[in-house]
């Protein structure tokens, strides 16, 4: 795979983790324990049924608490913390998988969860308050968004 799409992969499931913490990791698990993103040594992890089964749960209940009117923005801690260490982390599962930099891969995708974080925290909040839109329905968009993403980019580093 080119140098310049696995950095745009990378950056990109980083802005994802920005989007939702937990969904782009759960995605990765999956498709690790399923072979579709081929991983090797101490990441291998990820494809137990174990991470599967926590990072799924978690993903879950993330994806539920964004709905609940008392949830904190993403922009403030933890949350904001957790977003950029799981963007790291996915950064750096999928720069295994590219044989590419490990450093490299948590930069990048830390750094693709702190733009996502607040792209998706600006978008949000000016469509919901531009049209009038209740927040519920920008939510589950941005829930799909991130999902669909999440599938998109990972479908880029399967073994060929």
């Amino acid at each position: 795979m080119p140098a310049l799409e696995v950095i745009g992969g990378i950056f990109a499931i980083g802005m994802l983790s920005g989007l939702r913490a937990l969904s782009p990791i759960a995605v990765l698990c999956w498709l690790a324990m399923l072979h579709r993103v081929s991983l090797s040594g101490w990441v291998s992890f990820v494809g137990s049924k174990v991470a599967v089964g926590l990072f799924s749960l978690g993903a879950v209940g993330e994806l539920i608490s964004d709905k609940l009117p008392k949830t904190p923005s993403r922009l403030k801690q933890p949350g904001f913390s957790i977003r950029i260490v799981m963007g790291g982390l996915c950064g750096l599962i999928l720069a295994t998988a590219a044989s590419f930099p490990l450093i490299g891969g948590a930069l990048l995708g830390g750094i693709g969860a702190v733009a996502g974080s607040y792209l998706g925290y600006f978008v949000r909040s000016r469509t919901t308050a531009r049209f009038g839109l209740p927040d519920l329905p920008v939510a589950l968009g941005e829930d799909l968004i991130c999902i669909a993403g999440s599938l998109l980019v990972a479908s880029l580093f399967a073994p060929r």
